[in-house]
């Protein structure tokens, strides 16, 4: 008896229709939600705009011409100052509240690593950070994703350029957070490798421009370089005190500062800095890249505001969408975690991108710009 009740309750289930497999948080028949904290007020918050800016453009661009696999994008940003505990707070309520199914572009070391705290558990993955910091790479987690070179290999094009120039009374200045500590530490290693020394420290805290105390120790050695690990505020008012202390001297600074807002606020006072950069030029259209980069967003804000975080954001996007296509109409987070990982040395038109399981450090690019006259930006 017992044994015919189950083999007549096994038929009845075949007779069903099978239910439909429950759908992946952040994704419905028509949508993919895709959700941001970055700074769009603060003292950063134009930086926060311009990586907001690339990837709006290139999403809107995607909806209008289909969508990925027929589902439009929404991109949900929201707004954290640049503070790490608002960072975590917008990306709980991103995750817990709004249900995304992939976080994007979240700016600063410190913030990251915070919440990571959230997202790793959570299995949500992050896609595109903009920073290059060694904690968010080692150990390996499978949950973020890099596109941008790391701080050490920025940090190691600076000095190799320093070493060339035969510059070796070296200052280096830098916020107190983990953006700036994590570059002075890649200074330190990077003078070991080119012969080189660093003769003062100044710091200054986060999210403030109180540069005296900083001044007052790098001016002390006199400097022929000095090399700067803070804001665009911060870095633009310590160049503004070296100045009118009649100290000058070679100032570097990597791609994170923002090097258009870095001219923007230093005016004449910022020509010959000289910033590293970890994606193409954005005004050269000979690489095909940087000319789809500038079409799209010319047709999707009507302006001709380019710059290297735009472009940045651009890509992270373009890269994003890319392995959302490959993961297929069955979207899942898995499935995107796969298609990303096998994209092996793949040519975004001029900026090659290189995936694996074990590896999600997408690109070691790094060129040298300096900013010239009237706030241009030269090769």
């Amino acid at each position: 008896m017992k044994s015919r009740w189950w083999r007549g309750i096994l038929a009845l289930a075949l007779l069903l229709p099978l239910a439909p497999a429950r759908a992946e948080t952040g994704v419905t028949p028509t949508t993919i939600l895709i959700g941001q904290s970055v700074s769009l007020s603060g003292p950063t918050g134009t930086l926060g705009q311009e990586m907001e800016a690339g990837a709006v453009a290139y999403f809107n661009h995607v909806n209008k011409h289909g969508g990925v696999n027929g589902r439009a994008i929404v991109f949900k940003t929201l707004d954290d100052a640049y503070e790490v505990d608002k960072t975590v707070a917008n990306v709980k309520t991103l995750i817990d509240k709004d249900g995304v199914f992939v976080l994007f572009g979240l700016r600063g070391t410190a913030h990251t690593n915070a919440a990571a705290k959230i997202f790793t558990p959570a299995q949500v993955p992050l896609f595109g950070t903009f920073s290059g910091a060694q904690s968010l790479r080692e150990p390996f987690n499978r949950y973020i994703f890099h596109v941008r070179a790391s701080y050490a290999d920025e940090t190691d094009a600076v000095f190799k350029q320093l070493a060339e120039l035969k510059l070796n009374r070296i200052g280096v200045f830098y916020q107190n957070d983990g953006y700036g500590k994590e570059g002075k530490a890649a200074a330190e290693e990077s003078v070991k490798k080119y012969s080189l020394s660093i003769s003062a420290l100044g710091t200054v805290e986060p999210n403030s421009s109180n540069v005296t105390d900083a001044v007052a120790a790098i001016a002390k050695i006199q400097p022929q370089a000095i090399v700067m690990y803070a804001s665009y505020k911060a870095s633009a008012e310590f160049v503004r005190g070296m100045l009118k202390a009649q100290l000058y001297a070679q100032y570097m600074n990597l791609s994170i500062v923002g090097t258009t807002a870095l001219a923007k606020e230093l005016g004449n006072d910022a020509r010959g800095i000289g910033v590293s950069q970890v994606v193409p030029f954005p005004w050269n259209i000979g690489i095909p890249i940087v000319k789809e980069y500038q079409t799209v967003m010319k047709e999707e804000t009507g302006k001709s505001d380019y710059s290297f975080l735009t472009l940045e954001s651009y890509l992270y996007a373009r890269i994003l969408v890319e392995g959302l296509k490959h993961a297929g109409r069955d979207l899942t987070r898995e499935k995107l975690i796969t298609a990303l990982e096998t994209m092996h040395d793949v040519n975004f038109g001029g900026f090659r991108v290189d995936f694996s399981h074990t590896n999600h450090a997408a690109s070691k690019f790094v060129e040298l710009t300096v900013i010239g006259k009237d706030g241009t930006i030269l090769r």
